[in-house]
């Protein structure tokens, strides 16, 4: 390998987990520092919670949403330009032609818009006595797959609910990609069952680094996030996690361990395609 290549497999991701409040110039500023403080500890990319600038829930959504580009993805692309990193915008409430979205935007470091992902599986649940949730009250699913490069790797992009959903993990890891995004907000009833088991999930039957970001807890709030930030190694090894509250987690990326590891177990070479297969419907 070269000395290029050996120093382009490792790098820092920062997953920050914000308090966030009603006051949208409060969760923007606060977004902001966040980002500049993880830069300074050298990371690379970096990873906002779902529905950062806004609460959460459907009588919000409507209130707090934006067109793209707009005030919330303005303060993105000039951060991201400042600190010349991979910004993983959480998510925002967007609205476009009528229709409201649960939309995460990533910005590179030259400020520009690199993709957005409409969340494609939306938070539609009843578990009785304990929550009833329906984002499709208000919002309209995605369509896309969403991928974007870095001179690292191949990042995949899903939002909260999307990771409950093994096949689009499966497909970005068909596509190439060595690391998955989740912003997430999973709730005090599914946060302490499967936000954990499923991140662990992901990176094991794909052998991938997994990522996710989440809301500080607010026991107040109409909806209150698990927290628990966390980023997963392809062993299935937690790296790092945060608690309730808002802090900045970090983990150092290494992409030949997950190269190793896939020469180790190599399930990629081993998968019987003449038995099965998931495939994209859309056009690469």
């Amino acid at each position: 390998m070269s000395t290029l290549a050996k120093a382009m497999s490792k790098f820092r991701l920062a997953v920050v987990q914000l308090h966030v409040t009603a006051v949208k110039a409060d969760n923007l500023s606060k977004a902001r520092r966040f980002i500049k403080e993880a830069a300074g500890e050298g990371a690379k990319i970096v990873i906002l919670p779902e529905c950062f600038n806004s609460p959460y829930g459907t009588g919000f959504f409507p209130e707090y949403a934006e067109r793209i580009p707009g005030e919330s993805t303005q303060m993105l692309s000039d951060v991201a330009k400042e600190n010349q990193l991979y910004l993983v915008g959480g998510s925002i409430p967007e609205e476009d032609g009528g229709k409201l979205y649960n939309t995460c935007p990533v910005f590179g470091p030259d400020g520009s818009l690199m993709l957005k992902h409409r969340k494609i599986h939306l938070f539609d649940i009843d578990v009785p006595g304990k929550i009833r949730f329906q984002e499709s009250e208000t919002l309209s699913p995605g369509s896309s797959l969403s991928i974007f490069d870095t001179p690292f790797c191949k990042v995949g992009v899903g939002i909260c609910y999307d990771m409950r959903f093994a096949e689009l993990a499966q497909l970005y890891c068909k596509k190439g990609c060595q690391l998955l995004v989740y912003p997430g907000a999973f709730n005090m009833t599914t946060g302490p069952a499967h936000w954990e088991l499923l991140q662990r999930g992901r990176a094991v039957d794909n052998q991938v680094y997994v990522a996710t970001a989440s809301p500080a807890r607010d026991a107040s709030a109409s909806y209150v996030a698990w927290g628990h930030s966390t980023v997963v190694s392809p062993w299935g090894e937690v790296m790092s996690k945060a608690g309730s509250e808002e802090a900045v987690v970090y983990a150092d990326i290494d992409l030949q361990y997950l190269a190793d590891i896939r020469q180790q177990i190599p399930i990629t070479a081993q998968r019987r395609s003449d038995l099965y297969s998931v495939n994209s419907v859309q056009e690469d």
